[in-house]
């Protein structure tokens, strides 16, 4: 098929790319390859890229509304996977209007873009930060999510609320994905695993909020990305058993989805320090915070329509990813 991939350069748009290659697909992979993290990270993902067969690369913005028409005209994609988005929930305190940009304006440039050229599904990148205050665990996509907590998680919900449209007005396939805390090699540097390897190898102090009470549904990028394919292969169907009465916030009587993606295996934050110390081989030094503005306590995702619907089960513990990871950083920074 040809798969208009959107954040190519990022965490797991790169993963993505590389999985659909192999299989035989042809990529067109659109990133703008902005600042909001290390470029020379995003320059290496996207060079590893560059030389494989079937991959187009597009270096533009999805918020360039004149941009997105020329491309979806010029290459026609069959299905679409999009997940370049602003990310982070801390930073979404500090610039909200890139929130806006990338992730209200850039969606609503790929959904005209596939209702315009007749694309078959669009997959698209949610987030576990859209339940918000929700205490009820696991979470559940069944489960009302009215409550976000920071900016990011309200352009999440609203990506969702923007699909839904889309499905019902024009029997545009739409499947969500609520991503729950992505990590492994290739990962964004603004990530706890990130930044507490490379505090550690250099004998720095790391910050620690919420005492290191945190719970998180961590889950290895290669769980993502098998997840992500087999749902883009899973064309979203309305639900014959919807009803407004009591409406189901998962699923629609329009061909509408949405689905948890995690590890179905909440760690907490001070056990994933352990395990981190453990493969580097040194103890870290660790200053002990309060919880931050706009995070959550928990996430714990409950995967049973993933499994039901496309037979998605993670496969790697954490310690397993968390030592390809240092491996990774290791050899990529040479340390």
């Amino acid at each position: 098929m040809k798969i208009l991939v959107t954040g190519t350069a990022g965490f797991i748009g790169s993963h993505l790319a590389h999985r659909l290659l192999d299989r035989g697909d042809e990529v067109i992979g659109v990133d703008n390859v902005n600042d909001y993290y290390d470029v020379n990270l995003k320059e290496a993902r996207l060079q590893r890229l560059t030389g494989k067969a079937g991959f187009t690369e597009v270096r533009e913005d999805v918020a360039d509304r004149a941009a997105m028409e020329a491309l979806f005209a010029e290459h026609k994609p069959e299905r679409v996977v999009h997940l370049a988005a602003q990310a982070g929930v801390r930073y979404s305190i500090e610039n909200p209007h890139a929130y806006v940009d990338a992730n209200l304006v850039g969606f609503m440039n790929i959904l005209e873009g596939c209702r315009h050229n007749k694309v078959k599904h669009l997959v698209y990148a949610s987030s576990s930060s859209v339940y918000g205050a929700n205490e009820t665990m696991p979470f559940s996509v069944h489960d009302n999510v009215d409550h976000p907590l920071s900016l990011y998680a309200a352009s999440k919900k609203a990506n969702e609320l923007m699909a839904h449209t889309y499905s019902h007005l024009y029997n545009l396939p739409t499947t969500g994905l609520r991503f729950f805390t992505v990590y492994g090699p290739w990962g964004r540097p603004d990530m706890a695993l990130f930044i507490f390897t490379k505090k550690i190898l250099a004998g720095e102090p790391i910050d620690v909020f919420n005492h290191g009470h945190h719970r998180r549904d961590f889950t290895y990028i290669d769980d993502i990305v098998e997840g992500v394919i087999r749902t883009l292969d899973h064309v979203a169907e309305p639900n014959g058993e919807w009803s407004g009465a009591t409406p189901d916030p998962g699923t629609s009587k329009a061909p509408y989805r949405l689905y948890n993606i995690g590890s179905n295996n909440p760690v907490e934050l001070s056990r994933f320090i352990e395990i981190i110390e453990e493969r580097v081989g040194k103890k870290a030094e660790k200053n002990l915070l309060p919880l931050q503005p706009g995070d959550v306590p928990a996430t714990y995702a409950n995967v049973d329509d993933l499994i039901n619907d496309v037979g998605y089960k993670p496969a790697t513990p954490v310690e397993e990813g968390i030592a390809r990871f240092v491996d990774w950083y290791r050899d990529f920074y040479n340390v």
